[in-house]
């Protein structure tokens, strides 16, 4: 009978209820913005309807909904032309533009502060063969193990650090992953000895890479990631300007690293390496994962995601922030709003789109992840 052990389980829910945080995070802050230019919050709600329950305080309903997928502010006359002072279609455009900027603004707001408590703990984060970052240290550390592999059977686990690997007598010492991958082609098919160290303790065990071997599993079956110390950690008093100095760096290596992926695909290279494709599960998934390597990597990539959303929200497409943005420059320029039944009728056509895209990613990129994670942890 298959299961998922219980650390696996706790990793997801942490993973899962942290996306869910960020998203609360964006709704907060049109909540927030809205609130004070004096317009009629209607309901903020945790998760999508039905409704599980609501409180409302004022005039706003604070709700929690059944289905977890995120948060969503309902903002009094924001679908439609109503003509209340109290109304978001009501207001001036530059307060309205300011609204719809808020939940973005929070998505960056909260990458500083979730930076800032990275830069208080320190850090553990992956890092390219080629990163020269002046560092003194790295460990080549297994990420994943495929229980039905040469790796899983030897007994290596994620988190093991790999030190150096050895072949008739020859020690190979590993500091990137170059080194291993090398080694490993050399040897197909010999017995061979992995040299790790697991929880301060160095630990030998022996396997022989496949000479040939399932798709994407590799001659051993493991998957491995180099690792330095890159975010160190500093007092208190120091660690908010270094989250602000840092989500400005992650905010420009962000923007470079998409105009990569849209150059290359429009001219047929492809993403670029390092890139990956994910939907909502495989965040999640990558999120778990990133708790293996502790609070500080985790951090660091829940700041990362964060700039990441931000910068996706600002897209003008509509059914996102930059869509609406987008309608309100049009109105802005033609001095009238653009017909409510067009804008809701584009949104939606978008709308769904975005879940097509979703639900395509999720198949195609997504499930094999789930089914790889679930391997691993068996």
């Amino acid at each position: 009978m298959f299961y998922v052990p219980r650390f696996m389980m706790l990793t997801l829910l942490i993973a899962f209820f942290s996306l869910i945080v960020l998203m609360i995070i964006h709704e907060f802050g049109h909540f927030i913005i809205a609130k004070k230019f004096g317009v009629k919050v209607e309901e903020f709600g945790i998760g999508y309807p039905p409704k599980i329950f609501g409180v409302k305080f004022g005039e706003t309903t604070y709700s929690l909904n059944w289905v977890p997928l995120g948060a969503f502010v309902k903002i009094y006359g924001e679908e439609g032309d109503i003509d209340d002072y109290r109304s978001f279609s009501n207001l001036a455009i530059w307060k309205r533009i300011l609204i719809v900027l808020g939940g973005v603004i929070a998505f960056w707001i909260g990458a500083v502060i979730i930076f800032s408590v990275a830069f208080g703990i320190g850090a553990n984060i992956p890092i390219g063969d080629q990163d020269v970052i002046g560092i003194t240290k790295t460990q080549v550390k297994i990420t994943s193990v495929l229980i039905d592999s040469p790796a899983g059977s030897s007994g290596l686990k994620t988190g093991d650090d790999i030190v150096k690997a050895i072949s008739n007598g020859k020690e190979t010492q590993i500091s990137k992953i170059a080194d291993f991958q090398s080694f490993v082609q050399d040897n197909k098919g010999k017995s061979v000895t992995v040299g790790i160290e697991r929880d301060g303790s160095y630990m030998e065990f022996n396997l022989t890479p496949r000479v040939s071997s399932p798709e994407d599993q590799g001659p051993t079956g493991i998957i491995i990631e180099r690792i330095a110390n890159v975010i160190d950690k500093y007092p208190w008093y120091e660690a908010p300007l270094k989250g602000i100095m840092y989500t400005g760096q992650v905010t420009w290596q962000a923007l470079v690293g998409i105009y990569k992926v849209i150059v290359g695909l429009f001219d047929g290279s492809g993403l670029p390496q390092g890139a990956e494709v994910a939907g909502p599960i495989g965040i999640t998934i990558f999120l778990s994962r990133a708790a293996d390597f502790g609070a500080g990597f985790f951090l660091y990539f829940m700041g990362s995601l964060s700039v990441l959303l931000a910068i996706f929200n600002l897209f003008p497409i509509p059914a996102l922030d930059g869509g609406k943005l987008l309608f309100l420059i049009i109105e802005k320029i033609q001095k009238k709003p653009v017909p409510v039944n067009w804008e809701q009728g584009i949104t939606v056509f978008f709308f769904f789109l975005l879940i097509t895209m979703s639900i395509f990613i999720t198949i195609k990129f997504d499930v094999p992840r789930v089914v790889d994670f679930w391997k691993a942890g068996l």
